[in-house]
């Protein structure tokens, strides 16, 4: 059986992704040894080597199409969207239109299919207003849209109603700390529950690391993760970047902006406070081909120069959520 092979602890945050990324196999246990798990999986995933090797097979599980033959028609079942977000024990889920009539039969259906999952929601609309807050709509399960979720061995309390958290950007993250040098000083903006700091964190010998988030529900809750994960060297400040910045007096060794609608809007400021050679992880949404003449343009304007540019998710159709780490060329 194809395997991809990772640390113990890697195995959850791994599996989720995978999962949500239509590639896991969920027909065969996953293989513990020594320190290393084998995760099964339908195909080649990038940036891991496959293996091959002897797993059990696990009994078949109905998945939700089979749970609603009977109640919905083969149109039906077409229009049925399989995939789905899990955050802690909470799937959030779309639906077309021509179900939504069907909604709670849906939602019944994905309880039984997966023990993990507690409680269904659905995604209404976009993201809304400065704190990036996702509507939902409560559907099946436990009543609730508070969870305890785990990322990269970090746990995280989330209440997905009043916080923004991507699940999504969970190997994004995992990249940006493996990218940071012993004893960095590092800024990360709109820190929203606090995952970016932890994770640089967890992975990383970095000094120090400062946190700034506007939604004040969103900053109560990265404390409180604080200290769930007994992490020392994050402090977290709650405000608008714009006045909190300045008032921290220093210069960072490296900044990350992971709020790519209005990134653009505060480049400046995270310029005015970089080292010289510091690097700025600058998050926007683009076409991949605009992408390049967009921050060819930023570079230009603001004597920086690109180290990476790189494709981390995907908005809406021909739109990428893309990330340009970008070094400040020294004068």
């Amino acid at each position: 059986m194809k395997c991809i092979k990772v640390q113990l602890k890697e195995i959850e945050k791994t599996r989720i992704s995978l999962f949500n990324n239509g590639i896991l196999n969920n027909n065969y246990k996953i293989l513990k040894e020594d320190d290393f798990a084998y995760i099964p999986v339908k195909s080649k995933v990038e940036g891991f080597k496959l293996y091959n090797k002897k797993l059990i097979k696990l009994e078949s599980k109905k998945s939700v199409k089979d749970l609603l033959k009977k109640e919905f028609s083969k149109k039906e079942l077409s229009l049925l969207n399989s995939s789905f977000d899990i955050i802690g024990n909470i799937a959030i889920i779309e639906i077309e239109k021509e179900l939504l009539y069907k909604k709670y039969l849906i939602a019944d259906a994905l309880l039984k299919s997966n023990k993990q999952i507690k409680t269904v929601v659905r995604k209404l609309g976009a993201h809304e207003g400065d704190f990036r807050i996702q509507n939902y709509e409560f559907l099946s399960g436990i009543n609730t849209f508070e969870t305890i979720h785990k990322e990269s061995g970090i746990s995280l309390k989330i209440d997905i109603s009043k916080t923004y958290y991507s699940p999504r950007s969970s190997n994004e993250r995992l990249r940006i700390s493996k990218l940071v040098k012993d004893n960095e000083s590092i800024l990360v903006m709109f820190s929203g529950i606090g995952i970016y700091c932890f994770i640089i964190s967890k992975f990383s010998k970095a000094k120090d690391i400062y946190g700034v988030e506007v939604n004040p529900f969103a900053h109560s809750m990265a404390v409180e993760n604080l200290k769930l994960n007994k992490i020392k060297n994050v402090e977290l400040l709650c405000g608008d970047v714009k006045s909190i910045v300045p008032k921290i007096n220093k210069k960072f060794d490296r900044i990350v902006m992971p709020l790519p609608k209005t990134s653009l809007e505060f480049l400046k400021l995270s310029i005015n406070n970089i080292n010289p050679n510091g690097i700025i992880h600058f998050y926007f949404f683009s076409s991949l081909e605009d992408s390049k003449d967009f921050i060819n343009n930023i570079c230009s304007d603001y004597n920086l120069k690109i180290l990476r540019l790189i494709k981390t998710g995907q908005s809406k159709p021909n739109e990428y959520r893309m990330c340009a780490d970008l070094q400040l060329v020294s004068q």
